[in-house]
């Protein structure tokens, strides 16, 4: 059996009552427009879903989820605050998964490498599963605009008067989830694309469009 004292410091770190109706009517919808807009992730998300399909995408899916999770965590503690004011060593990790994007994508384009569509009959060479969750967690991770989001929208929503531990974990498993749905739409999106351009004979089309994206995602992560 529990004692009185067990089961209220049991209550005080599980108790979610925060989230009632009217706060989830606002978070909801603002971190899903965020979420849906088109941006890095996304962009990502669209340019795998032609090029490896949807399933091998959620590998991709997998890494970006989890460097989200770290944003909006350490968003809401402050860490954000301390790394956009000293930015210098930021900068040049962005400058080096935007390069990384940037080469993929033009390989992409090339039809070679691992994350483009295989020519014809030609063999294909797949990317393994942590090369997709490390692209995906890099790009999460060195997008300067998420930390921007979280620092500016996160901590409204975080009532001090409440431990903030269950507040975080609950707003962030939202998060992860709005995000999660919002990859899938762009993927399945990118997927369609995929079968529409086979069907046309036009493999080649395909990996420059996704290359093209690709590179765009690097751009954006370099100099965005």
């Amino acid at each position: 059996m529990y004692s009185a004292e067990s089961v209220l410091i049991i209550y005080e770190y599980t108790d979610v009552s925060f989230l009632n109706l009217s706060l989830l009517s606002a978070f909801i919808p603002t971190f899903f427009v965020v979420s849906i807009t088109p941006g890095m992730c996304m962009t990502l998300a669209l340019s795998l879903g032609i090029t490896i399909g949807v399933r091998r995408a959620m590998w991709m899916m997998a890494g970006e989820l989890v460097g989200v999770g770290i944003v909006a965590a350490t968003s809401a503690v402050g860490v954000a605050t301390f790394m956009l004011r000293y930015p210098t060593a930021f900068e040049l990790f962005k400058y080096a998964g935007g390069a990384y994007l940037i080469w993929l994508g033009i390989q992409m384009w090339r039809s070679r490498g691992k994350m483009a569509m295989p020519e014809d009959n030609a063999e294909p060479i797949t990317a393994s599963r942590w090369q997709l969750a490390a692209q995906g967690f890099i790009t999460a991770v060195a997008n300067p605009k998420g930390w921007a989001f979280f620092v500016v929208l996160l901590p409204p929503f975080i009532d001090s008067t409440l431990p903030i531990t269950p507040q975080l974990s609950a707003l962030v498993i939202i998060i992860l989830t709005l995000e999660f749905i919002c990859l899938q739409l762009y993927a399945h999106g990118g997927r369609t694309l995929r079968r529409a351009l086979k069907k046309g004979g036009s493999v080649r089309l395909a990996n420059r469009i996704s290359g093209s994206l690709m590179m765009l995602v690097g751009v954006w992560l370099a100099f965005g």
